[in-house]
């Protein structure tokens, strides 16, 4: 049975069941939970490190009363890192590279943001509509069009970051495939082209 290049970025089932869900569970199922007994290691350690970092990292620009979200933030986080990582090896299924997972991700906190803004902030809000110094006569013209371009960011960005994960995973299954079958063929091409897989590989891992 042939596979095109692109079966790679369809859902897996089991019985017709789709898989994605039990994949997006998964990286959750490695981060122990705090117990009476949980003995500290290095594994905890660094999760916990990890976890620190990321933290503080999205908390430092915000004032004390954003810190409310650093738990959903954080988790956001965490679960969009494993699942990226774990969707690098072989024979797994990365859920980030549909559209729909991005959408549904991107336009909630989207949403969510733009309230939070308006309601804390409306003048503050409202005045990114309209750059500083602007000449009337262009005043409805920006204001239209900083308008559309706020209301279609979740989805532009969704493309882009689904582009970008495709794109990379494609790549690698084409210089992958290359590489076995001009192993045969021209061992140093395939040699050469191994170590460029091996450079867009760590490029893959910092994207993800």
């Amino acid at each position: 049975m042939n596979l095109s290049f692109f079966d790679q970025f369809s859902s897996p089932c089991l019985l017709g069941i789709p898989l994605i869900l039990l994949s997006m569970l998964f990286p959750a199922l490695l981060l122990p939970s705090p117990g009476s007994r949980w003995i500290t290691n290095r594994l905890a350690t660094l999760q916990s490190w990890c976890i620190d970092l990321i933290t503080k990292q999205l908390m430092t620009p915000l004032n004390k009363s954003g810190h409310k979200w650093a738990l959903i933030l954080t988790s956001l986080m965490i679960l969009l890192l494993s699942i990226n990582l774990l969707g690098l090896l072989p024979y797994t299924f990365t859920p980030t590279t549909q559209l729909s997972m991005n959408m549904a991700l991107a336009f909630p906190l989207w949403l969510a943001t733009l309230l939070t803004g308006l309601r804390n902030q409306p003048s503050a809000s409202l005045g990114h509509l309209l750059p500083e110094g602007t000449p009337t006569p262009l005043i409805p013209a920006l204001v239209l069009i900083e308008t559309i371009r706020l209301l279609i960011r979740p989805l532009s960005l969704g493309v882009r970051l689904t582009a970008n994960l495709t794109a990379g995973h494609l790549l690698i299954q084409l210089i992958s495939t290359a590489s076995a079958a001009l192993l045969s063929i021209m061992p140093t091409i395939s040699i050469l082209t191994t170590i460029i897989l091996l450079l867009l590989t760590i490029l893959e891992v910092a994207v993800a």
